[in-house]
């Protein structure tokens, strides 16, 4: 599946929309069971987005902090470095981050990342 779009396109909201749909239509054409929502919609994608613009590296580093412990947050995992799918581990094999990040602070869990 190929998607191809405007070079100068700003349409956040668009370019996502359009990923999704697109993305659950070759869901659909695989024969991939989904389930469907209490309106009839496939049960697949969270229904809110919100645009932020990156301000600064301070913000970057917040942002990257609340994807790395959302598993943790969200009780996936009990610690970040328990989930597979996460870049928290390139971070750790480049030492930008140790291992138990985020496992000795209680302070860490109180943080909004972003949200």
């Amino acid at each position: 599946m190929i998607m191809t779009l405007p070079v100068d396109d700003a349409d956040y909201s668009g370019r996502i929309s359009a990923i999704k749909s697109q993305f659950t239509r070759e869901l659909v054409r695989r024969d991939v069971a989904l389930l469907h929502n209490e309106k009839g919609e496939y049960d697949l994608w969270q229904r809110r987005f919100w645009e932020h613009t990156i301000r600064d590296d301070e913000d970057f580093q917040r942002h990257v902090d609340y994807i790395h412990y959302s598993p943790v947050k969200h009780g996936q995992v009990e610690h970040v470095c328990d989930w597979p799918y996460s870049s928290f581990h390139r971070f750790v094999r480049m030492g930008l981050l140790s291992r138990d990040w985020a496992a000795a602070s209680a302070s860490v869990a109180k943080e909004s990342f972003g949200e």
